[in-house]
Parts: structure tokens; C-alpha cells; sequence
């Protein structure tokens, strides 16, 4: 029998990506798969069932008709509690499951003895590029995050000259030069964005340079040595932490507008703008936090809201940026499972190679334990 896919829809609050597209199903289909998806899976990325359908899917009416007999199943965010408990042993799940901090979900796929993936933890290598879904989220993110601020600003980004006088354009700094970041970059200035930006990794001052921005760091030898072998930012001295607050505090504190981006994964986001920070910048500036769901990097950030100090600055802590270009995000987020996927069906069968370093660095729980070693610890 051909392996059986699941698709449930999602039900995590303001999650509007799907783990599949109509173009997706037709490739897994053309790997020896069948391919089942819950009513109204695709809504929030304006696909209809009928599209699915067309495509080849069967389209199903409730979770349990959908899970019945699956194989492997997809979602963006980990199983809710009723879709691991309707999950058969041996059940493979590949998911977005924020490992380290949905502990309740990771305990639960453990007691259901199925073997979980954790796309975010799929090794930043050049065979593994396609299903790298941190990068194709984060690109959007950075893309929404400028978007998000222009609409939040209460003037124009680009120098406008007009006979009734010049229009000064927007002041944007950025701090954290990852996929995210480079991408607000890239947007700010083709609004017409001054920009800046900032990040501890030293290899990133010349991709800032490139794309039109001045780079701002304190060029230490502390700083020439702040990257991993994997491309991460390494934990900063609280004496390297100091420095930069210096020369960023003062920078700050003329900026129009300040998005942050910094991650560390299995740690709660460093804190890059104090409370004193904010209160030093003007009437009408935008700070829009990308790590608010870790923590944030903005003191006074509060995930799903925006708030406004007394200085009249607005913290924007929205979750999910990619979640608010569902169509592109979800097209994205659904090739990198897909290319996932392919390194387990081999002759139309679930093959699991957990040799093999893209398997092995993913998946979190198999044969009714934790064996992910971070997730462990």
C-alpha cells in the first residue's frame, strides 16, 4: 500500500500557514504517496479545498477521519493533545515544534511512541538548504517586519522633495543580521530607508555593506571571534555587552525606527534595547521585536500586542510575521517538508535512515524516548 500522508489544519490561535499547497500534494502523490487533508486546512493561505482536491488529495472532514491509518503527518505548529492521542505507534510527525519550549508537546509525542522532527533543527548545510525552514520563514519575517513598521510609522521612508519643501527620509536600524535581518535591510532600503545595522557575528559586516546599510559594532577582538562554526551568534562577555550598548544607546536615540531579530536557539532572546533606550527615542519611532515569542529583544515588548510608552514610542511585538503572508509563506514552508519528506520514502515505503546528519540532527522523539540530545538536557 502507498504510505498515507495526513494534513490537519491548525489550530494554534493566529496560525494562518498550511504544511501543504495544491503543488506540494502533487509532488508527494508523484513519490508514491496518497494524501489526505482536513476541511478548511488551507483557508487562512486562501487555498480552498477544491484546489486540494484538484490536485489529488482526498479532503476529509475532522481530524480523526484525516489521522486514521497516517503514516507520516505534517503541520506547521506540533499536534494539539486530540491529534497525538488519534496517532497510531510508529506514526511519523514533521513540525515547526519549538522543542525547547512546547515541553508538554514533545512529552506527549514520546507517550504516543511516534517519531517526531523538529524542522528547526534540520542542520544549516548546503545538502539541507531546501528544507531549511528557519530561512525560509525568517526571510519573510524580515520582510513583514519593515512592512509592519512603515504602516506603524507615522511618516513616509523615502526623501521626498516637493515645492512645498523636502521630506526627510526614515532612519532604520537593525539589529540582528540573520536571514531576518538582512531581508529588513534589503526592504528599508528599497522604500528608501536610510539603514544601519548591527550584529556581534563579525562575516556579517560586509552582507550589511552590500546591500546598501553602515554597519555599527564595537570591532573588538571579542567581536572578531563571536560566530560558531554553524553561523550562530555565540553569548556575548557582559563587558563586550556593555561596550555596545554604549555605542548603539547613542545611535538609538536618533533612529526613526529599530527592528531586532536576535536569536539564540535554546536560549531566551538577549535583551538589545533597554527600558532607558526606548525612553530616549522620539515621539512617533517604531520598534518592531522579532523575538518576542522567546522572550524579546526589546525591554516592555509584549508578544501579540503593540504597546505605546508614555514617550509615545511604539513597541510592535506581533507573532508570527510569516503568519501574515500566509500564501507565500505556507507555498515555502511546504517545499522545505516536501524535500523533508523525500529523504524518507525510498521504493514507496517510510524508510528512516537515522544515520543519516539531516535525520539524525531533526528528530527529537523515536521509539517512546527524548533523543534529541538538547531537547534531553
Amino acid at each position: 500500500m502507498a504510505v498515507a500522508i495526513a494534513v490537519t489544519r491548525e489550530r494554534r490561535e493566529g496560525e494562518t500557514r498550511c504544511a501543504v499547497t495544491p503543488e506540494t500534494v502533487k509532488k508527494l502523490i508523484a513519490m508514491g504517496a496518497t494524501v489526505s487533508v482536513e476541511a478548511g486546512t488551507g483557508i487562512g493561505s486562501s487555498i480552498p479545498d477544491a484546489d486540494y482536491a484538484e490536485a489529488g488529495a482526498t479532503v476529509k472532514p475532522d481530524t480523526r477521519a484525516v489521522l486514521d491509518g497516517a503514516d507520516i503527518v505534517l503541520k506547521v505548529r506540533g499536534p494539539t493533545a486530540q491529534e497525538t492521542s488519534a496517532l497510531k505507534p510508529g506514526t511519523v510527525v514533521v513540525a515547526m515544534l519549538d522543542a525547547y519550549r512546547e515541553k508538554d508537546t514533545v512529552e506527549a509525542l514520546k507517550g504516543a511512541n511516534v517519531t517526531a522532527f523538529a524542522m528547526e533543527f534540520v542542520p544549516r548545510i548546503t545538502r539541507a538548504q531546501v528544507m531549511d525552514v528557519l530561512s525560509s520563514q525568517a526571510n519573510l519575517a524580515g520582510y513583514r517586519a519593515v512592512i509592519e513598521a512603515a504602516y506603524a510609522f507615522g511618516k513616509g521612508f523615502p526623501m521626498m522633495m516637493t515645492a512645498a519643501g523636502t521630506v526627510a527620509p526614515a532612519k532604520v536600524f537593525v539589529m540582528g543580521v540573520g536571514v531576518a535581518g538582512l531581508q529588513a535591510i534589503a526592504t528599508a532600503r528599497r522604500l528608501g530607508a536610510v539603514v544601519t545595522a548591527t550584529d556581534v557575528r563579525p562575516a556579517t559586516k560586509e552582507q550589511v555593506e552590500s546591500l546598501g546599510a553602515k554597519f555599527l559594532a564595537v570591532e573588538d577582538e571579542e567581536f572578531k571571534n563571536a560566530q560558531t562554526a554553524g553561523g550562530y551568534a555565540k553569548p556575548m562577555s557582559p563587558e563586550y555587552q556593555a561596550k555596545q550598548a554604549v555605542l548603539t544607546g547613542e545611535h538609538i536615540r536618533k533612529q526613526d525606527i529599530v527592528i531586532t531579530t536576535a536569536l539564540i536557539p535554546g536560549r531566551a532572546a538577549p535583551v538589545l534595547v533597554s527600558a532607558e533606550q526606548v525612553a530616549s527615542m522620539k515621539p512617533g519611532s517604531v520598534l518592531i521585536d522579532l523575538a518576542v515569542e522567546a522572550g524579546g529583544n526589546v525591554a516592555g515588548a509584549k508578544a501579540g500586542e503593540v504597546v505605546t510608552t508614555t514617550n509615545g514610542v511604539s513597541i510592535v511585538g506581533y507573532t508570527n510575521l510569516p503568519g501574515r503572508i500566509a500564501a507565500d509563506a505556507s507555498a515555502l514552508y511546504a517545499r522545505n517538508l516536501t524535500a523533508f519528506v523525500g529523504l524518507m520514502l525510498k521504493d514507496g515505503v517510510v524508510t528512516l535512515d537515522l544515520d543519516d546528519e539531516i535525520l539524525k540532527a531533526a528528530v527529537v522523539t523515536h521509539g517512546g524516548a527524548v533523543v534529541h540530545e538538547g531537547v534531553k538536557g
